[in-house]
C-alpha cells in the first residue's frame, strides 16, 4: 500500500499566509465600500475588527500575537484613513481582550467555532470597546468637547457593533474553515 508524502512544513505556512494574507487584503477593500445592507446612518461594518477577532478566537493564539496583529492591522487602517485618533489602539485591545476573554473563562474553542451566536456576540462587544477607546482618545486630543464625543460615540458605537457582529459569520466561517484546511493538510 503506498502512502502518500506529508506536506512539506513550508508549502503549509505558505498556504497559512496565503489564506492570512488574502483575507486581510480583503477586509481592507471591502472596508471603504457600502454596499446596500452594510450601511446603518453611515456608518459601516468594521471589517479588520470582525477579522480580528476571528484570528484571535483561533486555537492556541497568545496575547502577544493578538496584539501584533491588532498593531499591524491598525496601522494599514490608519494609512487609509486619518491616523488621528489612531485605530491600533482599539485593535491591539481587541485582540487582545478577545484572547484573554476566550482563555479565562475556558469557553470550549469548538463551541464557539460551530456557532455564529458567540462570534456574533463577540463581535458586539469588542465593536464597543474599539469604539470607546476611539472616542477616549478623542477626548485625549482635546479637540472636541465631551458632550460632542459622548452623542457621536452612541450612534457610531451602536451602528458599528450591530452591523459589524451581523456580518461577521460571513467573515469568520469560510476563514475558519481554510485555517482548519490548511492544518488539516499537514496530517496527510
Amino acid at each position: 500500500m503506498k502512502t502518500l508524502p506529508r506536506m512539506s512544513s513550508r508549502l503549509r505556512q505558505f498556504l497559512n499566509f496565503s489564506v492570512t494574507f488574502t483575507s486581510v487584503m480583503l477586509c481592507i477593500l471591502i472596508s471603504p465600500t457600502r454596499m446596500p445592507g452594510m450601511e446603518l446612518l453611515g456608518i459601516g461594518p468594521n471589517w479588520l475588527l470582525i477579522w480580528v477577532v476571528a484570528w484571535s478566537i483561533k486555537r492556541k493564539r497568545t496575547v502577544w500575537g493578538a496584539a501584533s496583529m491588532g498593531l499591524v492591522l491598525g496601522l494599514l487602517q490608519d494609512a487609509m484613513t486619518a491616523p488621528d485618533p489612531t485605530h491600533t489602539v482599539s485593535l491591539v485591545a481587541v485582540g487582545v481582550l478577545t484572547v484573554v476573554l476566550l482563555k479565562t473563562w475556558s469557553i470550549p474553542a469548538d463551541i464557539v467555532e460551530r456557532d455564529p451566536i458567540p462570534i456574533a456576540l463577540i463581535v458586539f462587544g469588542m465593536a464597543v470597546v474599539a469604539e470607546t477607546v476611539m472616542g477616549l482618545q478623542f477626548f485625549v486630543m482635546g479637540d472636541r468637547t465631551l458632550l460632542e464625543i459622548w452623542s457621536h460615540h452612541q450612534r457610531v458605537a451602536l451602528c458599528s457593533s450591530i452591523l459589524s457582529s451581523l456580518w461577521a459569520p460571513v467573515i469568520y466561517f469560510p476563514l475558519n474553515r481554510l485555517w482548519e484546511m490548511t492544518r488539516n493538510l499537514e496530517k496527510i
